[in-house]
Order: structure tokens, then C-alpha cells, then sequence
């Protein structure tokens, strides 16, 4: 099995593993709109019910770290398995593709559910107030951006090592010198001889 790892390169690993990084800053910030939420607490004022936001519980951005750490890791997965195909260069600049397209397929749907749950902006201070500093779905469009961003970067590097792969693999071939033909040697009949 190592020998495997060896004969085709670790170059299909260490793309994965390029790759990878961005990967898990896109599907930090997609994940961030998808699975976020305030803790929300309702208290009862002068007969008058009140819906106090407060910031996310620590276990909530535990969440989102590990499930970009995952999305990430499924990456260097593909990567360190087409190490042990030929050509597996190309398994793993497709597969940043497909994840990479995976983690912000959703991300419209996500940006819009997280504006709802923070309806006093991502701050969680009325609009009204001279301390808001982020308005209703203004952190949102940003990390949207954001994570659209990381996935396009990742999808032009993956298709870059493709190409650069084809041209390398094309000029290697074209460079083999052709295979000599073999020479058909007409057998002297005994005694003829010079």
C-alpha cells in the first residue's frame, strides 16, 4: 500500500490538502448563516411579554468550527485516497469542485432563515439606537460574499491544477522519444558468409 502511495506521487494529496483550507473558510462562513442562532429569552414586563436576544452559546460556534473542520476533511479524505489511483490529480481538483459547490449550494436559503433569527441585526441592538453598529441582514450579506468568494477561488485553483495536469501530461508524452522498430535481419544461408 505505501509502495501504491508512492509510485503515483503525493501530489493528488497535497492539492486536496491546498484546496482544503479554503474549502474550510467557505463552509465557515456558509455554515456560520446555516446553523447559527441567538439564544432567545422571553420575559414577562409590566404584563407585557418581551423577546430578549442574547449572543450564541459557545457549544453553537463549537458546531459550526467542527462541521467546516468536517467539510474540510472530507476534502483531504478524496485527496488522500486518489493517491493511490494514476492520474488522481484530477480526482481531487474535481472533488474541491463538487465540494466547494456542495457547501454553498444552500447559501441564499441560509442567508435569508439567519436575517430572520437575528431580526435585531447580527449585533443584537435596535436599529434606532447610536450603538447599532450592524443593521438588519448587513453581517449576513457579508459573510455571504464571503463564502461565495472562498468557493469561486477554490474552484479556479482546481480548475488551474487540471489544466496546468493536461499541459504537463501532453508535453511528457510528446517528449518520449517514439520506439525504435525492429529490424527485420535476413538470415544468411551457411557459407555465405563475407
Amino acid at each position: 500500500m505505501r509502495e501504491r502511495w508512492r509510485r503515483h506521487g503525493r501530489a493528488p494529496f497535497f492539492v486536496a490538502l491546498l484546496l482544503s483550507v479554503l474549502v474550510f473558510f467557505c463552509a465557515l462562513m456558509g455554515f456560520s448563516l446555516w446553523l447559527e442562532q441567538p439564544a432567545v429569552q422571553t420575559v414577562t414586563r409590566n404584563g407585557h411579554s418581551v423577546t430578549i436576544y442574547h449572543q450564541a452559546a459557545a457549544r453553537m460556534e463549537a458546531r459550526i468550527w467542527i462541521a467546516a473542520a468536517l467539510d474540510g476533511s472530507l476534502l483531504i479524505l478524496i485527496g488522500a485516497l486518489a493517491n493511490f489511483v494514476r492520474r488522481g490529480i484530477y480526482i481531487s481538483a474535481v472533488g474541491a469542485i463538487v465540494v466547494a459547490l456542495a457547501t454553498v449550494h444552500r447559501l441564499d436559503h441560509w442567508t435569508a432563515q439567519h436575517s430572520l433569527r437575528y431580526p435585531l441585526g447580527m449585533d443584537l441592538i435596535r436599529e434606532s439606537s447610536t450603538s447599532n453598529t450592524l443593521s438588519r441582514g448587513q453581517w449576513e450579506a457579508s459573510a455571504r460574499i464571503t463564502s461565495l468568494s472562498f468557493a469561486h477561488w477554490t474552484i479556479v485553483i482546481a480548475i488551474a491544477v487540471i489544466v496546468i495536469s493536461l499541459v504537463l501530461e501532453l508535453r511528457h508524452r510528446r517528449s518520449r522519444p517514439a520506439p525504435a522498430l525492429p529490424t527485420e535481419s535476413t538470415p544468411q544461408p551457411p557459407g555465405m558468409a563475407l
